[in-house]
């Protein structure tokens, strides 16, 4: 039915079926966590790492006290941890690089990539494209996770360890560490493996200076000895490496 101006009729319920449905407030949206966010809650009820709430309560106070920083966006942190281990015997032997990658992946936690030769080297009879070790990257709470099994656990049993060289940064404030064995970590069963390989570990940081990157790390309880390596023992360490490479380079 129509009123007197022409106008039909419209009932409580089709007025409301009308309507457009109200729609949430962009602070709401923005609040609201994502499906693929609330699955990983969901699914990882771990608590986070130990050394990532020691940053954020202990470190970074300590850091903005020591460099001064004017905005609390500028204090370093870790970004990534990189750990890569090479095989030359994979050439003739390809059981080496599975079981070196089977041993990576225990000592990370996770899946390494296998790392191919770029190009063609005719003296070391290596092909491009050949299979020459493995490694891996870290991020997020396996970063944090690693490195506090790392320094807490892993370093302490190296034999005759008398802390790290802090000189081994690369100027733009990116750790690496060399290994010479894998066993010193303890997911590693000493009596199944065949041989003893080494890996290196780069650490990668936020820092813009040596100077933070190693205040950061050290705060971290990363063991730096108090000075870099003294006039002896670089000595020592250049006639180890004549007498090591010396004989090669004579038989040739």
């Amino acid at each position: 039915m129509a009123d007197e101006t022409g106008t039909p009729d419209i009932t409580p319920a089709e007025q409301a079926a009308a309507e457009p449905l109200p729609t949430p407030a962009a602070e709401e949206v923005a609040a609201a966590p994502t499906a693929d966010v609330q699955e990983r809650e969901s699914s990882n009820g771990a608590p986070p790492p130990r050394l990532k709430q020691l940053y954020q309560e202990d470190v970074r106070p300590r850091l903005q006290e020591e460099f001064d920083y004017d905005s609390p966006m500028e204090h370093p942190r870790m970004l990534k941890i990189t750990l890569n281990m090479g095989v030359g015997e994979a050439k003739q032997n390809s059981k080496a690089l599975d079981d070196a990658v089977d041993q990576l992946g225990v000592i990370a936690g996770q899946r390494p990539a296998v790392t191919r030769a770029r190009r063609s080297i005719a003296q070391f009879k290596l092909r491009e494209g050949m299979s020459i070790g493995c490694k891996v990257t870290l991020r997020g709470a396996r970063m944090w996770e690693f490195y506090d099994r790392l320094t807490t656990i892993a370093l302490p049993r190296i034999r005759d360890f008398r802390g790290i060289n802090p000189d081994s940064f690369d100027g733009r404030g990116n750790f690496s560490l060399g290994l010479r064995e894998q066993t010193i970590f303890p997911e590693i069963d000493y009596d199944r493996i065949d041989t003893t390989r080494g890996l290196n570990v780069t650490i990668t940081t936020s820092a813009r200076t040596d100077d933070e990157a190693r205040a950061l790390l050290r705060h971290l309880g990363m063991p730096f000895r108090a000075e870099g390596y003294t006039a002896e023992e670089r000595a020592a360490r250049r006639r180890r490496k004549m007498r090591k490479y010396g004989k090669v380079r004579g038989r040739r």
